[in-house]
């Protein structure tokens, strides 16, 4: 009670910096519009009795939340879904499920913001994707006897570490949960060790593995690298960051003195960095087209994923994948979206978000970390140079994808038994 109590006075406290934060307006962010008040909890409520409310804060999680909302909808059409995201670019992908969910932004964590939307949105259960735990969240559904599962839970060695030095705020977190459902078994023993009860937890993989990118994807990816050229080769650097477009940017320019034809498309994680990343593409000397610019001419050197949405087909139309967010103290981004469409996967040295997952296509020879731009730099000219090597590298990173699938469906079964569906 008394660490909420303080956790409650800090919030208020600093509400004027967390909202500072969240609106302040930024060149290319997209702004919330008249939704805006959703982040207090005024939203409209949803159609259908009772909603299973699934939390994925922003696109990453969505994007991973996407086969298993597809898969509830499927077993349970009658079931409605509420999707909550924090940012606006989570809910622009979670626009795309369409009719299949109904979408509205997350209350942020003060305790009245919490108690509005869950009175107007009465969900019968809160699905939590990975580990976004706030304390009155949890604490107002308890209240109301509205279950919480933790979905695709980790719980790394030094979080574990943290959570037993402050075992009082774990206990507040933890409370609460009904169900964490693990990727891996080492994460169900660090939960254990703090005392979650064997009995609410279960190991069902990673749903991230349970990549099923359709014909389509590929075929758009075919008509795009029919665009660019088929017979040059071309390098993706997906999900970059500022600080490491210039390393990536540098890396291509080594590239072009050994095979000028070569073309990288470069997509920016975040789209207010659009606008930033193509002026220091033209500061490079180098030649840009957008893809919002439409069919690219001949010859140009740097193709710009500047749009939302696009990154799958855009990776089906590359040789080689580097994925960002690793060349940088970011932690790295998902290394299984190249790898299921049977792409070889460069990472920076930075993938602790990841780190599983990259020491497992390491070890089966489907990914390579680089240690700087220099390196990245000479395993592309290696990998571009050797079609075979690529597509060596490309079938072992495809092989652990599809070794690693169903958790998806374990996840559905811990789900229906958890909620008696």
């Amino acid at each position: 009670m008394l660490y909420r109590l303080l956790y409650n006075l800090l919030i208020h406290l600093f509400s004027p910096l967390l909202l500072a934060l969240l609106y302040w307006p930024k060149k290319g962010k997209p702004g919330f519009g008249r939704r805006w008040p959703e982040h207090l909890g005024l939203v409209a409520p949803v159609n259908g009795e009772r909603p299973v409310w699934l939390h994925a804060v922003s696109v990453g999680e969505v994007v991973a939340a996407t086969p298993l909302i597809k898969a509830l909808k499927a077993a349970h059409p009658e079931l409605p879904v509420l999707v909550t995201t924090t940012t606006r670019t989570g809910a622009d992908q979670a626009a795309k499920l369409g009719d299949l969910i109904e979408h509205r932004y997350a209350p942020l964590d003060f305790p009245w913001a919490v108690a509005l939307f869950l009175r107007r949105v009465k969900p019968r259960a809160l699905l939590i994707m990975e580990t976004e735990l706030w304390p009155n969240w949890l604490a107002a559904c308890g209240r109301r006897n509205v279950p919480v599962m933790v979905l695709n839970a980790r719980l790394s060695a030094r979080s574990a570490e943290r959570y037993r030095r402050f075992h009082g705020i774990f206990r507040l977190l933890s409370n609460h949960l009904s169900h964490i459902s693990c990727q891996y078994g080492d994460d169900a023993d660090r939960f254990a060790g703090l005392g979650v009860p064997q009995d609410r937890l279960s190991i069902t993989g990673s749903i991230k593995f349970d990549i099923d990118y359709d014909d389509a994807v590929r075929e758009q990816g075919r008509a795009l690298r029919m665009q660019l050229g088929a017979q040059r080769p071309v390098w993706i650097a997906a999900s970059t960051h500022e600080g490491e477009d210039e390393q990536l940017l540098a890396a291509h320019q080594t590239l072009l003195t050994h095979q000028p034809n070569t073309l990288l498309m470069l997509v920016p994680r975040h789209p207010q960095r659009f606008e930033q990343v193509a002026a220091l593409v033209h500061k490079q000397g180098l030649t840009l087209h957008r893809r919002t610019q439409g069919e690219p001419d001949a010859g140009i050197q740097v193709y710009l994923g500047d749009t939302m949405g696009e990154l799958p087909v855009l990776l089906a139309a590359a040789d080689v994948a580097f994925v960002g967010g690793s060349l940088i103290e970011r932690g790295g981004h998902n290394l299984l979206e190249p790898a299921a469409l049977g792409k070889p996967v460069l990472t920076g040295p930075s993938t602790f978000n990841f780190s599983d997952i990259t020491r497992e296509l390491r070890q089966a020879g489907g990914a390579r970390v680089v240690a700087n731009g220099e390196a990245l730099a000479l395993a592309l000219t290696e990998l571009l140079e050797h079609e075979p090597e690529r597509n060596t590298m490309g079938s072992a990173a495809l092989k652990v994808v599809r070794a690693n699938q169903g958790a998806l469906a374990r996840t559905l079964d811990t789900i229906a038994n958890q909620l008696a569906l």
